[in-house]
């Protein structure tokens, strides 16, 4: 069952890139007592990824933070060299946190992993934005298309703050 507004994220760890190693953070590290914007692609480097969903959270950066958001992250099945590598790639790195997620731990928890073995892919995460205040999800917008990223753009989530 997918997490639903109201609902506190689940305590799960992800993995960031520190020194060249994968260094583990806490979900209550990242949410608590805070504002924040996640979204969640398919895969890092994928087409709509690359070239879509994340240039929208980009180029919308700054008039996210002035809403009063603390921070913009991002999360993906991949790990963490490899979302380290897309921050660098895509010119995010420092604007917006790149969170791996794996081993599928938040996907799976959350309700927002699809399973994407048919092409070769495994577990994955759905397309989605978020807003979380002091870990909870105050809104949520779920692709029914991973194709696709109309509901869960940097626009609209612009539109719910």
């Amino acid at each position: 069952m997918t997490i639903a507004v109201g609902e506190r994220l689940p305590e799960t760890d992800f993995f960031v890139l520190n020194n060249g190693r994968p260094q583990k953070i806490s979900s209550r590290e990242i949410f608590a007592g805070r504002k924040v914007v996640l979204f969640g692609v398919p895969g890092a480097f994928t087409p709509t990824c690359s070239l879509n969903h994340l240039p929208g959270f980009l180029e919308q950066h700054d008039a996210i933070l002035e809403k009063g958001v603390d921070e913009i992250v991002v999360v993906a099945v991949n790990d963490a060299n490899v979302m380290d590598a897309w921050s660098e790639s895509t010119g995010g790195k420092g604007r917006i946190r790149y969170l791996s997620d794996g081993n599928a731990d938040f996907a799976t928890a959350t309700g927002l992993d699809q399973d994407s073995s048919g092409v070769g892919r495994g577990t994955r995460m759905k397309r989605f934005a978020m807003i979380v205040e002091d870990g909870v999800v105050r809104t949520l917008d779920v692709e029914d298309n991973s194709g696709e990223a109309v509901r869960s753009s940097a626009a609209r989530i612009l539109e719910q703050l």
